[in-house]
């Protein structure tokens, strides 16, 4: 019964980290105000008939705190960026100038850190829900357990276990979440 338990608590453990790790990619493609790749993250061009991400077809670097250049390795991929970062919306005008395509942040108003902050609050929020629903399911399998023939006591105290991690993780969302805002509202 102990490995059940113990096997309960890892599972609950390895997908809150998920959930966690799913928050952190999320939450690295909301712009915060200063340039940084993996805001591309997420945007596929057609190339050749198939959707590929942006860096499997070009190189993304970082010119200044506001300006990304994105390098195709074939020219004629150019014009397919520029459409796909306009369909992708996020909130930036390519500029291309033939070889290459510039992304030029323009500096956040108080109003738009607001929004992008709702949506980071939004994912935190989806991070938690999950992080709960992980803890609703685990505590359903022990208690599946005490039917079986498990000790109310031992399956109280791997109640409690679920508990504390569920806050753990819980706590490491709203972490997450203020050095966002930080970071957001630095102009």
């Amino acid at each position: 019964m102990t490995e059940d338990l113990e096997l309960i608590s890892e599972d609950a453990q390895d997908s809150m980290k998920k959930a966690i790790l799913h928050l952190e990619t999320e939450l690295t493609k909301i712009r915060a105000g200063k340039a940084n790749p993996t805001m591309l993250d997420g945007i596929f061009v057609d190339y050749y008939g198939a959707p590929t991400p942006i860096n499997q077809i070009a190189n993304i670097s970082v010119l200044d705190a506001r300006t990304i250049s994105i390098q195709p390795w074939e020219k004629n991929m150019l014009a397919q960026i520029e459409r796909a970062i306009l369909v992708a919306n996020i909130g930036i005008t390519p500029q291309n100038d033939g070889n290459q395509i510039r992304l030029f942040l323009p500096p956040l108003t108080e109003e738009r850190r607001k929004e992008l902050f709702k949506k980071a609050s939004s994912e935190g929020e989806h991070s938690k829900v999950a992080i709960r629903n992980i803890r609703r399911d685990s505590i359903e399998q022990i208690k599946k357990l005490q039917k079986d023939g498990l000790s109310e006591d031992a399956g109280k105290d791997a109640e409690k276990s679920i508990q504390e991690l569920t806050d753990a993780y819980i706590a490491l969302v709203d972490k997450h979440l203020s050095t966002k805002e930080k970071e957001m509202m630095s102009v």
